[in-house]
């Protein structure tokens, strides 16, 4: 049962990158299209992102509040619906107004997926498992690109090819919400909020699974057993989450941490996936040339995310945010200075695998920071903030790309990228390994060397 959460959860993500990357890959079909110019492509580029910062702090809290299934609920729901309402639209002002509601939906997926599955899975391999869904993931993103150059430059049915894609996403988006309709919700989550008897009842759900599944389980307690050493927390009493709670120790140094991190990362994720069809466009390529070197490089997300599988609990979370950070800043520079086609689909390539390694590290690290009760406000209001980070990203990058090209942009997200180095460096704590109850005990996080387990035993546990 917990694959079957990790598949499911995965597939939500699929739909949810595939979106975010869409605009990009279908903006210089739109340039023919509805003759957007400049002016038009930042706001449109913008709007999803926006919306993304509202969906991100409302779904987030409602998934504290309300549970994390309902939350899972509305943002495919949402996103679904104005994802197909965008495929009809007549005109580029409608457009901008889809993208920003199917947004809403957006917003949250990602931040919820991490507390839900940082709720679920067993210390030892959180990160492990939590990989392997971000690798389903992001298969989402090759699929828009490659879906982008052999659909978008022509018409099927009568209908352009750019309206497909939109309807592609959220058609598979409703497929996936009949899916999730068959998860759990958190028993972590039913604990903190008091619902004893329906925790249990999900914890006996997930060891049946195990004995039926795990030949090696003897004993429902033993070290090979499925139930995790965490699912054993004390009973708790519920208590009322407030979000002032994130801006007083022991949380406060995280959340600042977090939403430093936010803020910057976006530059060096998103304005790569984002821009990348426009720069090579700036280099003098045209929309085929353009979406194929875009394809191509957008294979190295999934591989990125695959690779992560093998090194995220071999090596500490901060120190392998740090290392990718550093290699989207030498790829992107380089990337930005190729004129060589090999060159560019490389670096090209490179730089997407390595962001991968960097994007999975810090979406498992983020769902450690906070404990239960405002582990999804916690992550997903620092999360928003990148989404409108991101939204301000076009008025950024795109001026930086016309008026001082490609080179500049790059060395823009070098700086961006160098700044989350240093911040993750200087107040970030260690994760790897350890359980949930250690890494958000009061008394742990507010003691020197917060994040360094004590002994071999605790982060064995």
């Amino acid at each position: 049962m917990h694959l079957m959460a990790v598949l499911v959860v995965g597939l939500g993500i699929f739909f949810d990158l595939y979106e975010v990357f869409l605009a990009g890959t279908v903006s210089t079909a739109l340039k023919d299209d509805f003759q957007v110019g400049a002016d038009q492509l930042k706001p449109l580029l913008a709007s999803a992102f926006v919306g993304a910062f509202v969906g991100a702090v409302v779904m987030s809290r409602i998934a504290d509040r309300l549970g994390r299934r309902r939350a899972f609920y509305l943002t495919l729901a949402v996103y679904s619906a104005f994802s197909v309402l965008a495929a009809f639209s007549p005109n580029v002002e409608m457009l901008i107004v889809c993208r920003f509601l199917a947004g809403l939906g957006i917003g949250g997926e990602l931040p919820l997926c991490d507390a839900y599955l940082s709720d679920l899975l067993p210390a030892r391999h959180r990160g492990r498992l939590i990989g392997w869904a971000y690798t389903v993931g992001f298969c989402g993103v090759p699929l828009a690109g490659f879906l982008a150059l052999n659909i978008v430059p022509d018409t099927y049915l009568g209908v352009a090819g750019w309206r497909w894609m939109f309807v592609i996403g959220g058609v598979g988006a409703a497929l996936c919400w009949v899916l999730r309709r068959g998860l759990p919700e958190s028993p972590r989550w039913l604990e903190a909020m008091g619902r004893h008897e329906e925790a249990d009842r999900v914890v006996r759900i997930f060891e049946e699974s195990a004995h039926r599944n795990t030949a090696a389980a003897t004993s429902p307690t033993g070290p090979n057993g499925p139930t995790d050493p965490e699912a054993e927390a004390p009973a708790t009493v519920p208590e009322k989450a407030s979000l002032r709670q994130l801006a007083q120790p022991p949380w406060r140094s995280r959340s600042v941490m977090l939403v430093i991190f936010q803020i910057l990362q976006v530059f060096g994720y998103y304005g790569f996936g984002t821009l990348a069809p426009l720069v090579l466009a700036s280099k003098g390529y045209d929309i085929v040339h353009s979406l194929t070197f875009s394809s191509l490089s957008f294979v190295g997300y999934p591989i990125g995310s695959l690779l992560s599988v093998f090194v995220i609990e071999r090596v500490e979370r901060k120190t392998l945010i740090m290392l990718s950070a550093f290699g989207m800043l030498a790829f992107g520079l380089g990337f930005g200075y190729a004129h060589n086609t090999a060159m560019i689909i490389a670096f090209g390539f490179c730089y997407t695998l390595v962001s991968n390694l960097f994007s999975n590290a810090y979406h498992v690290y983020q769902g450690e920071l906070f404990p239960t009760r405002l582990r999804a406000t916690g992550a997903g209001g620092a999360y928003s903030l990148s989404r409108l980070a991101s939204a301000v990203m076009p008025y950024v990058l795109l001026p930086l790309l016309l008026n001082h090209g490609a080179n500049a942009v790059f060395v823009f997200i070098a700086c961006a990228m160098a700044a989350v180095i240093v911040d993750i460096g200087l107040l970030g704590p260690r994760t790897t390994g350890r359980s949930l109850e250690e890494l958000t005990s009061p008394g742990l996080a507010t003691a020197p060397g917060a994040g360094v387990p004590l002994d071999a035993a605790a982060a064995e546990h």
